[in-house]
């Protein structure tokens, strides 16, 4: 029996139900005929199925898209630890996204018990990592090496075009400096209550999020309006240029409002370039892409990071914009990976627009730190892991 089952997404319910009843095909073996029960369901959500799927005992378990199951408290994680298999694989891009209990989450899917239980694991190595203990993830690495194949882009394709990283800084003016300033008085002494009290980095980063959107755009932030802004001019200008050089270029933000607000000022422009959009809202999704793809297509792509940035295959870009510096930076290279990807051939840039002497330049040393965490315990060497500073500190001072 073979089943594909999707992690996520309710399309393709009623095919999962009837295909996991069992359709028989034969398949020619080399010395007989084997029979299978074969279910091909691409979207259909685990957790609907998981009662059904419990009840086999599968020879072979394959999590594609792994960290999907990042939170081991979701429905899905709970649905995929239950199924019952003789051998487990995990497969992702970004095993560890935001924390290391990522990585315990997909560990204890594929080896129930290797890293111990979620509490133990947090104590003996989360928190110690995170504080900088270089041995204690020399040890987690030593750990999972057994059990971890990792290959790079490099290594599958060795042709393709080298990728140019670029971080272009804007300057607010003295409006927008204004509105950040106020904000960012208001929101340091809540993040520090939040840490002092025991909060998690994540907690503190939420409290951030108004921060972030206002070294953006003014219009983000309630209260406020704005017709324009010191990086969308920017972004701008940048398109413009890269246009007439027969360039194409996605422009990616993690807010459908600040693309409005781009889109606006893009329309609004007297020499408005012509763009394409895909965000969650975009029914048809491949009829987009084919559009942006084909030879004539225009040179501007906007692009949620949600809805765009995995699963997506736009080579004919080669300059992509990141217009609001994300804190995880493997959300970020899976969307420059949108363009830059096996079928690519020319050499890609990508840019990540940054506001100077704000919260955006302390989320870059952040993003440093979350590589050196990620290379501590990935990586094939034991060298990572000494290389390992202190993952938190960069937040307890993102607002002062």
């Amino acid at each position: 029996m073979v089943v594909r089952v999707g992690l996520r997404g309710e399309r393709g319910h009623a095919l999962a139900i009837s295909a996991l009843r069992g359709i028989t095909v034969a398949a020619p073996g080399p010395a007989r005929a084997v029979h299978q029960r074969l279910a091909r369901v691409e979207d259909a959500p685990l957790p609907v199925h998981h009662e059904l799927l419990a009840q086999e005992q599968w020879d072979t378990l394959v999590l594609d898209e792994a960290q999907t199951i990042k939170d081991p408290t979701t429905a899905t994680a709970v649905a995929a630890f239950a199924l019952q298999a003789r051998w487990r694989v995990a497969l992702s891009g970004t095993p560890v996204e935001n924390r290391l209990l990522e990585l315990w989450s997909l560990a204890h899917f594929c080896n129930p018990g290797l890293l111990g239980g979620r509490k133990e694991f947090v104590a003996r190595y989360a928190r110690r990592i995170e504080l900088g203990h270089a041995l204690v993830a020399s040890e987690l690495q030593a750990r999972l090496r057994p059990f971890l194949l990792r290959r790079r882009k490099a290594e599958v394709a060795p042709e393709l075009p080298p990728r140019t990283d670029i971080v272009l800084r804007c300057i607010l003016d003295p409006d927008e400096r204004a509105v950040y300033d106020g904000l960012r008085l208001a929101t340091h002494a809540q993040v520090m209550e939040r840490l002092a009290a025991g909060g998690t980095v994540i907690e503190a980063l939420e409290l951030l999020l108004r921060l972030r959107q206002a070294a953006c755009h003014p219009a983000l932030v309630p209260g406020q309006t704005a017709i324009r802004s010191s990086k969308v001019d920017l972004l701008l200008e940048q398109l413009q240029e890269i246009a007439s050089e027969g360039h194409r270029a996605l422009v990616f933000s993690q807010w459908t409002g600040l693309l409005d607000l781009v889109q606006a000022q893009l329309d609004a422009d007297v020499d408005a370039l012509k763009y394409l959009r895909l965000d969650g809202s975009t029914d048809d999704r491949a009829g987009v892409v084919a559009r942006f793809q084909a030879d004539d297509g225009p040179p501007v792509m906007l692009v949620s990071l949600r809805a765009g940035g995995t699963g997506l295959n736009l080579t004919a870009a080669d300059h992509v914009y990141l217009l609001d510096p994300w804190w995880n930076p493997a959300v970020e290279d899976q969307a420059t990976d949108r363009a830059h990807r096996i079928g690519q051939t020319k050499v890609v840039t990508a840019y990540r627009l940054v506001a100077a002497g704000t919260i955006e330049e302390k989320i870059l040393q952040l993003k440093a730190k979350k590589r050196e965490l990620v290379a501590s315990v990935l990586s094939e060497d034991a060298g990572g892991a000494k290389k390992l500073t202190k993952v938190s500190s960069a937040v307890a001072t993102a607002v002062t």
